[in-house]
């Protein structure tokens, strides 16, 4: 009460202080985007002082435009009014330019890409031949993202759609964490992991194989490549079908990549953690996925062009994979990524569970930001293999290919039962020379 006579000398302090904190805040967040492109009161975008990249408006380009003129969609801006809300409201893209960099492919704000995240991934796509139900819920859950779905029958090698051709046909990206499938099946065959052992990952940190495919652990697998070496590796990954075509008869298919020796970058930590000197095709990751459902039987991926071609394909195996009894030692860590590890989100609206595998890195070829899921299910009876490739900037990632991959399982389960899958022919076996 005392002090209540003295308060009004206090009052102008507060007022100044209460008008010049918001306006010092602000200044303080201006130099920490100084680096940020930000958009001019005449609608162009340019750059801060001090801002290393300067950016200039671009029209809406094609995928088919090339790298060279690759582009994002959204500014810079985020929260509500983000980039994603900006790209719905104005439907534009922009690029940018480094200084002192010569004329060439622009990079994505937010990071060293050159792949946009939203694109229309059906352009140029042919669709005579597939199962246009399945096509139709691909579409759906991928929407504006930039990337490709592979959606195959495990019983039989056909592939029911390709969604984004151009990508799912290219020459392969790295795998990421998806190739710790492969790791985990080398692991496994040579007898150094199980499912339920316990390994020293760092310090006094353990960990087990089912819990470590779920989180995606990088030690655990980085130390089996480091414990088995480039030769059995490297065995173990043509096996199970790196670098080589996946598919009979598919002209357009491409074989990927395995590099000769252990990786200048990394090692072979990096390989069988990071997927590091791979490159693995969507198409590839399918035919692993349904081999796994098919207990060890891999097909050929077969891609009919006509619905008469559909009707009459006859199945025909690639090879008998020796992993009949491993697979139940993989499948709970694979299971668990989808309902506690990091491919929640493909597991949350379906009841019948999902297998899979996510993986998220940047491809420094390309380059571009990478979100893989490779996986297997049952729908309505009928057993599928659906792998997910996102490709684009900082948002892409395993997690958001995981939740295409769930949405695509959802609306096929929301379909009537289907009995074509007791109408497959026996499969053949072709001698080991077939043409690929």
């Amino acid at each position: 009460m005392k002090l209540l006579p003295h308060f009004p000398r206090f009052l102008p302090l507060l007022l100044a202080i209460t008008l010049i904190a918001p306006e010092a805040f602000a200044a303080t967040r201006v130099k920490r985007s100084s680096r940020i492109p930000q958009l001019s009161a005449s609608g162009k975008t340019v750059a801060r002082k001090g801002s290393k990249a300067t950016v200039k408006g671009a029209k809406t380009s094609s995928r088919g435009s090339g790298r060279a003129a690759a582009t994002v969609r959204g500014a810079s801006n985020r929260g509500a009014n983000g980039r994603n809300a900006r790209f719905a409201r104005t439907g534009k893209l922009r690029r940018i330019a480094l200084r002192g960099v010569p004329a060439g492919p622009s990079l994505i704000a937010g990071g060293p890409w050159l792949e946009p995240t939203f694109a229309d991934s059906t352009s140029g796509d042919r669709v005579d031949g597939e199962d246009l139900a399945v096509r139709r819920a691909a579409v759906d859950a991928l929407g504006a993202l930039n990337g490709s779905v592979v959606v195959a029958d495990p019983a039989t090698g056909r592939i029911l759609t390709i969604v984004n051709q151009k990508i799912a046909f290219s020459s392969g990206f790295q795998p990421c964490s998806t190739i710790k499938v492969y790791a985990a099946l080398a692991g496994l065959s040579e007898g150094i992991i199980d499912s339920s052992t316990e390994q020293r990952i760092y310090g006094r940190a353990h960990m087990n194989l089912t819990t470590a495919l779920a989180k995606s652990n990088n030690p655990y697998f980085a130390n089996i490549g480091v414990r088995l070496g480039y030769d059995k590796i490297a065995h173990y990954a043509r096996m199970f079908g790196l670098g080589e075509k996946a598919g009979l008869n598919i002209p357009e298919e491409q074989a990927g990549g395995l590099v000769d020796g252990p990786p200048k970058l990394g090692g072979m930590g990096m390989m069988t953690s990071f997927g590091e000197g791979v490159k693995l095709t969507p198409l590839q990751l399918v035919s692993l996925m349904s081999a796994l459902a098919n207990n060890g039987t891999m097909n050929y991926l077969q891609y009919p062009r006509t619905q008469a071609e559909a009707e009459a394909m006859v199945p025909m195996v690639k090879r008998h994979l020796p992993i009949q009894q491993l697979i139940p030692e993989l499948t709970p860590g694979m299971l668990g990524a989808t309902e506690f590890g990091t491919a929640r989100r493909a597991g949350w609206a379906n009841s019948d569970p999902i297998f899979g595998k996510t993986g998220t890195c940047t491809d420094r070829e390309s380059p571009t930001h990478l979100g893989w899921f490779g996986s297997f299910g049952e729908v309505n009876g009928r057993k599928l293999a659906i792998v997910v490739l996102l490709t684009g900037g900082r948002y892409i990632s395993g997690p958001a290919a995981s939740g295409v991959a769930g949405q695509i399982y959802h609306l096929l389960g929301q379909q009537p039962k289907t009995t074509s899958a007791s109408l497959n022919p026996p499969a053949v076996m072709l001698p080991s020379d077939s043409t690929l």
